[in-house]
């Protein structure tokens, strides 16, 4: 399993145009965005599409990456996320909340370790999430796992756009603390 660090330095060996760190790069991080693919998109088809897109994205972006503390986990997610997001509004599509994504990333091909590495990091989530108003678990999820803008987060939470924006900020700090400790 990759640390932080490796993934730090493969990207940056990525930056500087490097075909074997891009490789390893995938190896190690492709499955776990795979999993996030298939939980947005809630389609398989369109996850392998999606991660080929965003790991071109990430080769041809990874000179924007900067180490400054934070997991490049969280760099690779959110390119992946955001990708996912752009394909769900070109399509018009609602995501549905949880549900059928679970079983879509259970059939994904990490091994049994990574799999029970991502229950326990989806079991801490959830019990971080639990710990904010529910309102505003309820917009962190619709942002960052269903995929809905945070206009449609206003109008589903009957409050101003801004409101939406802070909810989201200080649910991610609280989130970070949570799973920090």
């Amino acid at each position: 399993m990759a640390t932080r660090e490796d993934i730090e330095i493969m990207l940056a060996q990525v930056a500087l145009r490097d075909r074997a760190a891009f490789a390893q790069l995938y190896e190690a991080t492709s499955a776990k965005l795979f999993g996030i693919a298939c939980r947005v998109l809630k389609d398989r088809g369109e996850a392998e599409e999606a991660l080929q897109e965003a790991f071109l994205r990430i080769w041809h972006k990874a000179d924007r990456y900067q180490v400054n503390g934070l997991s490049p986990m969280t760099w690779l997610i959110t390119v992946t996320r955001n990708l996912c997001i752009d394909r769900l509004r070109a399509k018009g599509a609602v995501a549905d909340p949880m549900g059928e994504a679970a079983e879509i990333v259970a059939d994904s091909t990490p091994g049994p370790e990574a799999q029970a590495v991502a229950v326990s990091e989806r079991a801490q989530i959830e019990t971080c999430l639990d710990e904010l108003e529910a309102a505003r678990a309820g917009a962190v999820r619709g942002a960052y796992l269903d995929g809905q803008s945070y206009a449609e987060l206003a109008a589903q939470h009957d409050v101003p756009l801004n409101t939406i924006r802070t909810w989201l900020r200080r649910s991610l700090l609280k989130l970070r603390e949570c799973l920090s400790r």
